[in-house]
């Protein structure tokens, strides 16, 4: 289970740039995984705190999307991962930009709309991008055809 701030100010989107265990750099939403016990709520705002330095503040629930990966582990055996990821729109009420140091990001900064499809990003990013510009009223995005 994690959280996502969709923040778009000024016709830009901030994002943080994610940093996968094999070295590889993407784009991706501020948020992460809730800690035990954490409410999504909570765990969105310090996310985006940690990964940012921005405070935020989560204005609307934009959708919840499910996501289920298989993939090969080690001595033949596969991994069937499920993952939920609860998307909010938020807007900043403090903070300043800066980078997260230690995390699993290392650069945070805000693109502009259009130029987002250009970014090397994670999925995520289309997801709450799509969220956020549909507002669909049952949270969900139709599976594209």
């Amino acid at each position: 289970m994690a959280a996502y701030a969709v923040c778009v100010q000024d016709g830009q989107l901030l994002l943080a740039r994610w940093v996968a265990g094999d070295g590889s750099k993407r784009w991706t939403l501020p948020g992460g995984g809730m800690d035990h016990g954490e409410d999504p709520y909570d765990t969105v705002i310090r996310e985006a705190d940690e990964e940012t330095g921005y405070v935020i503040e989560p204005v609307a629930l934009l959708g919840v999307d499910s996501l289920r990966r298989r993939y090969p582990r080690k001595l033949g055996a596969v991994a069937d991962f499920h993952g939920l990821r609860i998307v909010y729109e938020a807007r900043i009420t403090g903070g300043e930009l800066r980078h997260e140091q230690g995390g699993s990001t290392d650069l945070a900064s805000w693109h502009a709309l259009d130029a987002v499809a250009g970014l090397d990003r994670v999925g995520l990013v289309d997801v709450g991008l799509d969220l956020w510009r549909t507002r669909p009223d049952d949270g969900h995005l139709a599976a594209p055809s």
